[in-house]
């Protein structure tokens, strides 16, 4: 069925490439996801980030197929997709296994989707040689997947994936197995893949560095709904609730009430705080979010605590000092390469401008 001729459906557009629309997936009274509506551009890779039992992978098996939803629909280039099996959406997949066939080469491999598609065998030599050139395995067609190392196998899959041109690809947690340092390469890898090839991608994964280094937009979900969307930037820098800025790196959180009929002053535990220039939050609490990069050593911005050094952290660009506020409170701080640290032990003011900070309900 065509969807082409509407416009809009509950906030997201009918042309893009990918609608979600009020999707979402009960099992008897526990909700995996509340109805949902998200729309994904031409070429944006959009990550559904979160903690385990978010949602994020659930939605994403609702989008290919792989769990039949309760409510809502997926529509891909216009058409609605919702009672369309997995094998006849045309959708791409990479999983954190990355599920390459042992018994074929490289090239077999990536071959494989056109050759279940009855591409002409010409045009499946030009596409999977574009498709390893791609990914920098040209070299490597006639290797099994037993010879490779992990990065390579992933570079695999993700050939494979691209290879016969889908509308939307999906990708759950794929950098999951490896370790830290190849993780960090296969992003940039994934990045200018994306580039590249024009793709429409949806990415899930948990990890908030990789969701800010790779996304176009960030879906943060939280509790079965999503939490706010936004790019990267806004994400981190304009955080609309107290979950996203402590999920999305790290925060410190002064939780208070308004103190005056202004609403400009927040009381809290620690101190009587100014809020930002043109901030509101409705109700009579609400947090002051500062990033440890906005704090100082010293009093010298419109706010300021103390607090006492119980960590010094070295990190080679930057130096993170960790201060108690109380037994059950602390604050992170960090300092610039060359500003020399605290000591242990040692009392300390810090301070912030108040416009660096954002207040949240």
């Amino acid at each position: 069925m065509s969807v082409a001729n509407d416009t809009k459906m509950n906030g997201a557009r009918a042309d893009a490439k990918l609608v979600v629309d009020q999707l979402g997936k009960r099992y008897g009274s526990v909700t995996a996801l509340e109805p949902t509506t998200i729309s994904v551009p031409q070429g944006e890779l959009l990550t559904l980030l979160g903690p385990s039992g978010s949602g994020k992978t659930t939605l994403l098996q609702l989008i290919c197929g792989l769990t039949p939803a309760s409510s809502g629909r997926v529509i891909i280039d216009g058409r609605d997709q919702s009672a369309t099996p997995v094998y006849k959406r045309d959708i791409g997949l990479v999983f954190q296994h990355y599920a390459l066939f042992p018994h074929l080469t490289v090239y077999e491999n990536v071959a494989f989707p056109l050759k279940m598609r009855g591409q002409p065998a010409a045009e499946i030599v030009r596409r999977v040689g574009e498709a390893l050139d791609m990914v920098h395995l040209g070299h490597l067609a006639e290797r099994f997947p037993r010879e490779l190392s992990g990065g390579q196998q992933q570079r695999v899959a993700l050939a494979r994936c691209f290879v016969y041109q889908p509308s939307v690809i999906l990708m759950d947690e794929p950098l999951g197995a490896l370790d830290k340092k190849l993780r960090e390469h296969m992003q940039i890898e994934i990045k200018r893949l994306h580039r590249e090839s024009g793709a429409t991608i949806v990415y899930v994964t948990h990890d908030q560095e990789e969701a800010l280094a790779l996304s176009d937009r960030i879906c943060l979900m939280n509790h079965a709904k999503v939490e706010q969307v936004g790019t990267p930037r806004e994400i981190y820098e304009s955080p609309k609730t107290a979950f996203a800025a402590d999920f999305i790196g790290i925060s410190n959180i002064l939780r208070g009430k308004f103190l005056n009929g202004a609403r400009t002053t927040l009381n809290t535990a620690f101190g009587n705080f100014t809020v930002p220039a043109g901030s509101a939050c409705a109700g009579e609490s609400a947090a002051l979010v500062v990033r440890p990069e906005h704090m100082r050593l010293g009093v010298r911005g419109d706010n300021a605590i103390k607090g006492v050094v119980t960590e010094i952290v070295y990190a080679g660009s930057e130096t993170r000092i960790i201060a108690r506020l109380n037994e059950e409170a602390q604050l992170t701080l960090r300092l610039p390469q060359g500003e020399a640290p605290p000591r242990l032990g040692q009392q300390i003011d810090v301070s912030w401008e108040r416009d660096l900070a954002v207040l949240v309900p």
